[in-house]
């Protein structure tokens, strides 16, 4: 009786320590990251590949493009960097640009991105970080 309840309590030990996303191979011990998920891409199989088509497509629908003193279009590049935070809303950490009309363009435009459901570490909320050229 005493054999049947140790066997018995290490397998509910073995299975109270399972986690989603970390796998367990001897002493070494893994956490997969995954992606946050834009809404409506859900019940895709790709998240990733929808995550960046939906981030594109953002982009390319509410991007503004700015215009100099003489009303000439700005042409450059910017680079967001920026993470979607354990709440799943995008913070934008430093924009890259050697126009200032372009930075504040492209973190209004960071910044307009819906609320998603966040990036996992071991299956808990973690923020994951981006770095995003724009081109303008």
């Amino acid at each position: 009786m005493k054999k049947l309840l140790i066997i018995a309590f290490l397998f509910s030990a073995i299975s109270g320590f399972a986690q989603e996303d970390v796998d367990v191979d001897g002493n070494k011990v893994t956490m997969r990251e995954t992606a946050p998920v834009w809404k409506g891409c859900e019940d895709n199989a790709d998240q990733k590949a929808c995550f960046n088509k939906m981030l594109m497509q953002h982009i390319r629908e509410n991007i503004k493009y700015s215009k100099n003193a003489k009303g000439e279009y700005i042409r450059g590049k910017a680079v967001v960097k920026m993470k979607v935070n354990e709440e799943g809303k995008v913070v934008v950490n430093s924009v890259e640009s050697k126009y200032p009309e372009l930075k504040k363009e492209a973190i209004r435009l960071m910044e307009s991105i819906p609320t998603m459901t966040p990036g996992k570490l071991g299956g808990k909320p973690k923020a994951i970080k981006y770095t995003i050229p724009i081109n303008f």
